[in-house]
This record gives C-alpha cells, sequence and structure tokens, in this order.
C-alpha cells in the first residue's frame, strides 16, 4: 500500500480528470457546459479543489525575442475538499462562462490557425502531481463582429492571418492581458495599401474596433489618420452600412496619402 501512494504522488497509478462538453462551439458571452468525470486512482486521495478555467496560448514580445506562453484568463472553482476513494467515479455538470473579450478562433467555420483556446480542468491532490486536462473550444464571432469581418469580404479583401499578442490596446475598454489581431490583404482597388488589422474588445453592450493600416513597404507610423478606432452597439449595429464606413475611410485617408 506505501508503494501505491508512492506511485499515485508521482502521477502513477493516481486519480484521472476529464471534462466532457455539451457543446464546443460558442461565442463570446455564452456559457461552455458539460460534465466532469473523475476517476479514482489505486489508492484514496485527499482533494484540494476542482477548479476550471480557460487558457489562450499568446505570443509575447520581449526584447529581440518572440516567444509562445499559455496564460488562463478566467478560473472558477467547483468544489472544495473531499476525500477520493480508490476506484471511485463522480460526474458533476458545470457551465463555464466566456469573457466578451475572448477572441474568435473560427470564422465562417473554418478554425483560425493558431488560435488555441481551450477549457483547463484540474484536479488539485494534496501531496501528489496534479491531474489536469484541457478540452479545446470554438470561439465563433458576435454579430457585430460577424459584420465588420463580412464588410471586409464584401470590399474584397482576403483573411491572412490572426494572432493573439499579449498587452493592451490603449484607449479601449480592454481587461484581459492579451488581445486578439485578425489581419486582411488588401485587394488591387487600394493599390498603395498593404494590408488591414482588425482588432475587437467587446464587453456586454458594446465593441471597440480597431483598425490599423499597413502600407506596403512597411507598417504605418507617422500618422493617426492611419488608425481607426470607434464603438459598435450590439444592439443597434444593423443600421450601418459597414462596407460602406470602410470603404470611405480607407479613400479617405488613401486620398489624403496620394496612394490610391
Amino acid at each position: 500500500m506505501a508503494f501505491k501512494k508512492l506511485l499515485a504522488s508521482l502521477g502513477a497509478g493516481g486519480a484521472n480528470v476529464d471534462a466532457v462538453l455539451t457543446e464546443a462551439n460558442v461565442v463570446p458571452g455564452g456559457v461552455v457546459q458539460g460534465e466532469v468525470r473523475i476517476e479514482g486512482g489505486s489508492v484514496d486521495q485527499e482533494i484540494q479543489h476542482l477548479s476550471m478555467g480557460l487558457q489562450a496560448r499568446v505570443e509575447v514580445e520581449g526584447g529581440e525575442q518572440e516567444y509562445k506562453q499559455n496564460i488562463e484568463f478566467t478560473k472558477v472553482q467547483l468544489g472544495g475538499a473531499f476525500t477520493l476513494q480508490a476506484g471511485a467515479n463522480h460526474v458533476l455538470p458545470f457551465g463555464l462562462e466566456i469573457p466578451w473579450e475572448t477572441p474568435v478562433t473560427c470564422i465562417a467555420g473554418q478554425q483560425l490557425r493558431g488560435m488555441n483556446i481551450g477549457v483547463t480542468t484540474e484536479l488539485a491532490i494534496a501531496r501528489a502531481v496534479d491531474s489536469t486536462d484541457l478540452d479545446p473550444v470554438n470561439v465563433h464571432p458576435l454579430p457585430a463582429q460577424q459584420a465588420i469581418l463580412d464588410a471586409f469580404i464584401q470590399l474584397g479583401f482576403r483573411f491572412k492571418s490572426a494572432d493573439m499578442e499579449k498587452g493592451h490596446i490603449r484607449g479601449t475598454r480592454q481587461r484581459l492581458p492579451f488581445y486578439q489581431e485578425i489581419e486582411f490583404f488588401a485587394p488591387p482597388q487600394y493599390r498603395g495599401l498593404n494590408e488591414v488589422e482588425v482588432s475587437f474588445v467587446a464587453d456586454e453592450r458594446e465593441m471597440d474596433v480597431v483598425l490599423e493600416m499597413d502600407k506596403k513597404g512597411g507598417l504605418i507610423t507617422e500618422g493617426s489618420d492611419t488608425f481607426r478606432s470607434f464603438v459598435m452597439d450590439h444592439a443597434n449595429f444593423q443600421g450601418t452600412d459597414w462596407a460602406a464606413y470602410l470603404n470611405q475611410w480607407l479613400a479617405d485617408v488613401g486620398g489624403r496619402r496620394n496612394w490610391f
């Protein structure tokens, strides 16, 4: 028995935890639901707590180096301490709220490369290796976000890439320690423009939309007119022709700078 306890403390023959998602497709502000299945190991173990959260893999810039870092950006505790009997099985339902700022990982049903967000499940075990589980979730755009993405497609822009970066966008309602950039290649009619980057920072009522132009030959830094930040109301965004709005901004800036 003592040998089994030693093995369990090292993770061999110890408890297992697994989260089974009822539905892996969610939107910011929604709830991912499922159940946690806990299976006892070969010996009784003292459980300190069971917790769940959301984790994102983000880019971090440090000096001349860039690297990836896992950031857990929300966490809830589902239960307190208890004794997990050897071989016992427990099933606990859960509902985990998705923060409104959570980046999208799917557009038009297509998974965005490099967008890794998942539900973490941790069974904290006294004097033993914690048992953990990670289950990916698919975060789809809010209707207001989809309206902006559709407007770029309507104008002929092509999706390039998306990434999540550690840091803050100044002047927005951002609360998470990272943000998302979605990049589009510009169509031929905007001949002096290389691409446009889009960031969404939402809460339950409104959303900041941050746009940045990238001129051919290098990122633009000399003028504030190459940045555009505006607020969209989740309830009233349908009254605006967003393709016309974006085209007017691009045409105004491009005309002043003799790009087009």
